[in-house]
């Protein structure tokens, strides 16, 4: 071949590297938020011929909120967040006693036009012990409808207790419907699935494929925890359906989680995200009185559900959780097993901490995942040195999840505070606004605090040069952990 052949190749690849390059570097200017990332994709892209553009369309485009959207697009127009006719509605006049929490409500609304509802009751359930019997008997005296998802259902003692429920509940009657995560469902060997499927349960897995090769989905799980029996009475919190919970069994590796019991018509809410999920994985409409009864108040909590993930343009958990670390006026409480706060939010409680906000956050002294713990170690140097007390609690391994600000707000529900729940994960937490409430959670978690461990700074920034470059380098995953 003569050169002139070759030199039409070469001018051609060069034309396709360069068209590559602008499309990539324009890409980047469009719709990377962050400028320092925007600046740092365009000079890789730029300065790395051939390889830069390429890197760019392997790792830095972000496929997870557009393939959600992709996925669930049609399923939007079906169900709304809230109801037309309350769609927007705030709490009642003098119903909140701080100015602060009144322009809270204020921030939430325009972050998701979900309702607030008052007469509200939640009940604080410890560990499987204390769940469990309460869920199962709810499901014993269920006369109409069970809805449940979970992320785990375990092929243990505790997961067939539910199944057996679950089927004396169908015999006599009652529509059942199960929803639990395409992954989460394969946590146990065997799964449940096989134990489900011989007993005839109405259940279904969210985004799900028999063919892992299928499964480009490991970053868009189901990891809410929703029961709603006859419409009226539900269950939320951070506990998944297995053994580890429930300590009486005396399991190998037990796990302190809380769940809560809600009654009142925030429970609609509960209902209505699990139909909305149900809706999207199987096409069936859940309506009725079955599903959704008249709601009577029941207590004193102003509550909202708070349904989020990565279909959404702005995270209501995330959102949600910056506005009320940016009006807390006295002190912040944080429980949470796995904390990884992105840049933002943990500048925010730096600031907090600095104007005088008592900030505490609880951790386990160890997670039942380490590199999540290394992930997370130098943000806990950056808010130690801000004045933030951080608190590790001695084992059994604590799974709970919950936030209190000034005595008065509190949010509860399934979601951590780090990046795959907070961005990758589909989740639901309860917003609340009530003394009673709050109180009864700032009692639990002091009690956490005084048999925990203070982590302080100086402690953190002693950590070996090894323990150092490890955790630094697991910090680079953290958007993915």
């Amino acid at each position: 071949m003569g050169t002139a052949f070759w030199d039409i190749w070469l001018f051609l690849l060069a034309l396709i590297q360069f068209g590559a390059m602008v499309a990539a570097a324009i890409h980047a200017l469009l719709t990377k938020s962050d400028e320092r990332a925007a600046a740092g994709w365009l000079g890789f892209i730029l300065l790395v011929p051939f390889i830069g553009w390429l890197v760019y369309l392997v790792f830095g485009i972000n496929r997870i909120q557009r393939r959600a959207r992709e996925l669930r697009g049609e399923k939007q127009a079906l169900f709304l967040l809230a109801p037309p006719e309350h769609e927007g509605r705030r709490p009642r006049e003098g119903a909140m006693h701080l100015p602060a929490l009144e322009s809270l409500a204020r921030l939430g609304l325009r972050i998701l036009p979900e309702s607030f509802e008052d007469g509200n009751s939640l009940r604080t359930l410890l560990n499987g012990d204390e769940a469990y019997p309460a869920m199962l008997d709810m499901i014993a005296r269920a006369e109409r409808s069970v809805a449940l998802s979970t992320y785990i259902f375990n092929n243990d003692p505790v997961g067939r207790r539910f199944v057996d429920a679950i089927s004396d509940a169908m015999a006599r009657g009652v529509r059942v419907r199960l929803l639990i995560d395409g992954v989460g469902a394969w946590y146990s060997r065997p799964s449940i699935i096989p134990l489900l499927e011989q007993r005839g349960i109405n259940y279904a897995r969210f985004l799900h494929s028999f063919m892992p090769w299928r499964m480009p989905y490991l970053n868009m799980r189901n990891h809410q925890k929703i029961m709603v029996v006859d419409g009226r009475y539900g269950f939320t919190g951070g506990m998944n359906i297995a053994e580890g919970n429930l300590h009486e069994l005396g399991p190998k590796k037990p796990i302190r989680d809380c769940h809560f019991l809600v009654e009142g018509p925030v429970v609609a809410q509960l209902m209505h995200t699990f139909a909305y999920e149900w809706n999207f994985t199987t096409d069936e409409i859940l309506e009725g009185d079955d599903w959704f009864p008249e709601l009577e108040p029941a207590g004193d909590v102003i509550a909202r559900g708070l349904p989020a993930g990565p279909d959404m343009g702005l995270n209501p958990i995330r959102w949600t959780l910056l506005g009320a670390v940016a009006e807390a006026q006295r002190n912040i409480r944080i429980v949470t097993p796995y904390f990884i706060p992105d840049a933002t939010l943990r500048t925010n409680l730096s600031l907090a901490a600095m104007r005088g906000v008592v900030v505490d956050i609880v951790l386990p002294e160890k997670s039942n995942l380490r590199f999540c713990d290394w992930a997370g170690t130098p943000a806990l140097e950056w808010l130690t040195r801000s004045g933030c007390r951080v608190w590790k609690t001695k084992a059994p391994f604590d799974h709970s999840k919950m936030m209190t600000v000034d005595g008065v707000w509190a949010t509860i529900g399934s979601a951590n505070w780090d990046d795959r729940s907070l961005r990758l994960n589909f989740e639901f937490n309860l917003e609340c606004y009530g003394e009673t409430f709050a109180q009864a959670l700032d009692a639990l978690i002091e009690r956490r605090i005084s048999t925990a461990r203070p982590v302080s700074h100086k402690e953190l920034a002693a950590r070996t040069l090894p323990a150092r470059m490890r955790d630094s380098f697991f910090r680079l995953a953290s958007p993915y952990l």
